[in-house]
């Protein structure tokens, strides 16, 4: 080669090489998740699906994971999704949404798998609930609640999800926290959403708990009057105050999370765990919740395996005081 073609060459490797560079930093960075599958342990529309499908989403709108499948496997609470995912061999990482129904559901199931079984990843949301009442009730403040049941427990009705759901545990904690018995409390299984509203609205319930979401349009409308609110302080722009305040000594969150399956590989989990905590600190994410009005809630993972055996503890006393869960 002469001296001239090495110089013309060596003219050109500093331009192509910069361009080269340049079109390697503008496109995206390939996610360290090649392949991921989250379970929904309920139906399509629910609030594990919900929270799935949201992670799903921002996932992929963040490069993060590729080939996202969520499944629904309903049944049971959501132990037969948690059996599905414990005892699942999957050659691709996985990963479930849970929340506080679970932990009933597993005891009121017997269920042979337990949340003992995964590796908690990160608590993601979660909602206060209120008790409420019709607006027409004469019931006006949960003194007038608490004396009511103390005169006769049996003419108070409480309604809410199915037994053993964060609305009975809530209900439950109430009732005890104003020294009445639970084992005297009229709980009514009465659907969610409309259904239950319509039941305290009627006046065939005297009073009802729900996530704080589901009421607030008939709250704020005024068909509906709340009592108090599940929260530990009261919430910004909610004019509804704690049962604390009212000196009920009641605080309780209905919180869903994502778990990560048992024995994975360290570095595997990592990638979890860092890609989900991109996920919560995302600006897509914070729309979601805000569109959802979904509580920020998020929870790394140490921090979420002590909330977890605290709250397990919880919900089993309660359980075992309704007699739902033999001690």
């Amino acid at each position: 080669m002469t001296d001239k073609h090495a110089s013309g060459r060596r003219r050109w490797r500093g331009p192509v090489a910069a361009v080269m560079l340049g079109l390697a930093a503008a496109l995206p960075a390939r996610a360290e998740i090649a392949a991921l599958e989250i379970i929904a342990p309920a139906g399509p529309g629910g609030g594990y699906d919900q929270h799935a499908r949201a992670l799903q989403q921002v996932l992929q709108d963040r490069g993060l994971a590729e080939n996202i499948q969520v499944m629904n496997v309903p049944g049971a609470g959501g132990t037969i999704g948690l059996a599905q995912f414990v005892t699942g061999r999957k050659r691709s990482p996985s990963l479930m949404i849970a929340g506080i129904g679970m932990e009933g559901a597993i005891l009121l199931n017997e269920s042979p798998v337990t949340l003992d079984q995964v590796t908690p990843l990160a608590r993601l949301t979660g909602e206060y609930q209120p008790l409420f009442v019709a607006a027409d009730s004469p019931i006006r403040t949960l003194d007038d609640l608490a004396a009511m049941y103390r005169a006769d427990p049996g003419s108070v009705s409480w309604g809410g999800f199915a037994a053993g759901s964060p609305d009975h545990m809530i209900s439950a904690l109430v009732v005890k926290a104003i020294g009445g018995d639970v084992a005297q409390m009229n709980y009514v299984p009465s659907g969610a959403g409309g259904e239950l509203i319509a039941a305290v609205m009627g006046g065939h319930l005297t009073v009802g708990t729900a996530g704080f979401n589901e009421v607030a349009g008939q709250i704020q409308a005024g068909k509906l009057r709340a009592l108090g609110i599940s929260s530990p302080e009261r919430l910004p722009g909610v004019d509804v105050p704690t049962f604390r305040e009212q000196g009920v000594d009641v605080t309780f969150v209905n919180w869903r999370g994502v778990m990560a399956p048992a024995g994975m590989r360290p570095g595997d989990l990592e990638d979890l765990a860092q890609a989900v905590d991109a996920v919560v600190k995302s600006p897509e994410w914070q729309a979601i919740l805000q569109r959802n009005a979904w509580l920020d809630m998020y929870m790394p993972s140490d921090a979420f395996q002590a909330f977890l055996d605290e709250d397990q503890a919880q919900v089993e006393g309660i359980l075992t005081e309704l007699g739902l869960v033999q001690p």
